[in-house]
């Protein structure tokens, strides 16, 4: 099968079963090119809502824990009644996997606007119901080819925000500054953008974050302006408790330069390797044997 867009991190192999699979709307179930929401519900309004990937391995929803406090605590951030508990929640996105037959394999999108307006307008005061609530479950294997050769990132010019500007920590539907980053990055030839933060230091990159090896000790920035990863949690859980330095710390491009590997984390891919950034090679420019240790931690941690 051919990957979809195969160099980006968040590419996959297509899977002849999603055509058929039916999405979850406000409780009820459509085929996917029947499922809809108003042209007045306020994520498509203003992109007000949202929302968390979520992977079923083997069975088991991975990290749901964390998955779902991330969730409930971006709705409490800007005042979003869910109309659910977090177990009412999870119970939701095990009714659209029942309803579907799935039990491995599976990277489900649930995503949570504030609702239906009366008018398309930037207020929240003029919701006229409750929260919209759209789960969307389909089988998706990470791209195995970028695994082997390593994706090709470009610095943007556009910024990580600050959380007095737009906290990073907030899963929004608000994604236009990263899009534009993306953008930047594919018209110059690249498969993803690397993004700094205010001060000029390396934050993330567009959808994933980002790591660099030198020697054996894993460098990731300080995390006050880059996704609040929980794949980026579980990688650097996984360093240390093999015995290993993590640092967590604000780094330059000048040393991301100079880095022995480099590699993202992101809840679909996991673990993806980094070649060149800024058309220059990182270490040999290959995936290295670090990067490959840190995956074999991963897929470990994967199986349970």
């Amino acid at each position: 099968m051919t990957p979809l867009s195969s160099s980006s991190s968040q590419s996959y192999v297509k899977d002849p079963r999603n055509e058929g699979v039916q999405i979850y709307v406000n409780g009820e179930f459509f085929p996917r090119d029947q499922a809809k929401v108003s042209i007045f519900d306020a994520g498509f309004v203003l992109g007000d809502g949202i929302w968390e990937g979520i992977r079923l391995i083997d069975r088991r929803l991975l990290a749901i824990d964390d998955h779902i406090d991330r969730l409930f605590e971006g709705a409490t951030a800007i005042q979003l009644d869910i109309g659910f508990t977090k177990a009412g929640l999870v119970d939701e996105i095990w009714k659209c996997l029942r309803h579907n037959d799935m039990q491995d394999g599976v990277h489900i999108r649930i995503m949570i606007s504030r609702g239906v307006k009366s008018t398309p307008n930037q207020d929240p005061r003029f919701i006229t119901g409750g929260a919209t609530i759209v789960i969307v479950a389909e089988w998706k294997q990470p791209n195995p080819a970028l695994k082997a050769t390593g994706m090709k990132l470009m610095t943007s010019t556009i910024r990580c925000s600050t959380p007095d500007v737009f906290d990073l920590r907030l899963n929004s539907h608000s994604r236009l500054n990263f899009i534009q980053a993306l953008l930047q990055a594919i018209n110059m030839g690249a498969d993803e953008a690397l993004m700094l933060d205010d001060r000029g230091f390396v934050a993330s990159c567009n959808s994933t974050n980002f790591f660099i090896f030198r020697g054996d000790e894993l460098w990731t920035s300080d995390g006050l302006t880059c996704f609040n990863g929980i794949t980026r949690k579980a990688a650097i859980r996984l360093w240390r408790q093999a015995g290993l330095t993590v640092r967590e710390a604000p780094f330059t491009l000048a040393q991301v330069y100079s880095a022995d590997e480099a590699f993202v984390t992101g809840t679909l891919g996991g673990i993806t390797p980094v070649a060149t950034i800024d058309g220059r090679p990182i270490g040999v420019g290959r995936p290295g044997p670090r990067t490959a240790r840190m995956n074999a931690l991963y897929q470990d941690y994967l199986a349970g």
